[in-house]
């Protein structure tokens, strides 16, 4: 019989090392906070990509949650183009 394996999120069963899954985490993050303030502006992809200086397939690329295709640096640069602040918060894991 095989044994599966659990793991406490997505991120770590996806992830090779711990790094790897809080670096997958926070972006995820990130991302999310950024769709809900487009969707919160009721902007188009368009009207997104203007305001976050991006092309609009990348903001397809946000709103369609593809993590793999965005640094922290490059979502870090968005939220700061829509006026916004990141704060990075350290817990106990």
């Amino acid at each position: 019989m095989k044994k599966t394996e659990t793991y406490e999120s997505v991120w770590d069963a996806l992830a090779d090392t711990p790094e790897q899954a809080a670096n997958l985490r926070a972006r995820a993050e990130l991302m999310e906070k950024i769709a809900d303030l487009v969707h919160a502006n009721d902007w188009t992809q368009a009207e997104a990509a203007a305001h976050c200086g991006v092309t609009q397939p990348r903001i397809n690329d946000l709103l369609r949650g593809r993590v793999s295709r965005f640094s922290l640096d490059a979502l870090v640069n968005i939220a700061t183009a829509l006026g916004c602040r990141v704060r990075v918060d350290l817990k106990a894991a």
